[in-house]
């Protein structure tokens, strides 16, 4: 049970966003766009997830879903504004669901205040809000917009329900990935730095759908998850 909630947890966290057809004559990143991705733990094919993306006067939602039948689902939500390349966090929310446990994490951005309110299992913290802080599902977008416009910046700050920390994405050369619907695509290989050494994380990316993540792997000491286009 753990497992497959470690499972939906980490996609949710470090998938990033796909892209309508529409993307190759944007001159931002950000275009409204829904997309599903083929869900596998482990080597077996487990379901699907779902990205999308959508704007509502100049607020911005961004929503993530996926469901492993008969275990388990996952809900993402951020709300966000966006000016001059940058995101600009309003609100979080992760609802989880595996067998019949229950888990729902939430965050509030107050820039005015300095302050980042997050709530857990009852549990309440005040983090302190820093400039250009995003959460773990607008990060996803802001790192495509930076790869769009003027490249990687250096670390992004990044806010969960426990503390805001500094991350790293690193290139790692390219390479040619198909899809599950059999097209192929050439991509930017990137990594996400961790802690651990047994951890690792590894995205690609189609330059030529303004960085449209094809494929997605994450391994966590035995456990590996893992993401593939299905279908824009």
């Amino acid at each position: 049970m753990k497992t497959f909630s470690a499972a939906i947890r980490t996609i949710a966290l470090t998938t990033f966003v796909a892209a309508s057809f529409t993307f190759a004559a944007a001159s931002h990143a950000l275009t409204p766009f829904s997309a599903t991705y083929q869900f596998t733990y482990g080597n077996k094919t487990m379901g699907d997830a779902t990205r999308k993306l959508s704007k509502q006067g100049n607020l911005w939602q961004y929503q993530f879903s996926s469901k492993i039948p008969l275990i388990g689902s996952a809900m993402e939500t951020s709300k966000f504004g966006f000016s001059q390349g940058q995101i600009q966090s309003v609100s979080y929310q992760r609802q989880t669901k595996i067998l019949v446990h229950n888990d729902v994490v939430s965050m509030n951005f107050k820039p005015q205040q300095k302050q980042i309110q997050t709530s857990r299992k009852g549990t309440s913290r005040v983090l302190t809000w820093q400039n250009g802080v995003l959460d773990d599902l607008n990060a996803e977008l802001q790192v495509r917009e930076d790869l769009k416009q003027s490249g990687l910046k250096s670390s992004y700050l990044i806010a969960d329900y426990k503390e805001v920390e500094a991350r790293q994405f690193v290139k790692e050369g390219s390479e040619k990935i198909k899809a599950a619907d059999g097209k192929s695509y050439d991509t930017v290989k990137i990594r996400l730095k961790h802690d651990r050494a047994n951890k690792n994380t590894i995205f690609w990316l189609a330059p030529s759908l303004d960085y449209l993540p094809v494929k997605v792997t994450h391994q966590d000491g035995d456990q590996s998850y893992g993401l593939l286009l299905k279908a824009l």
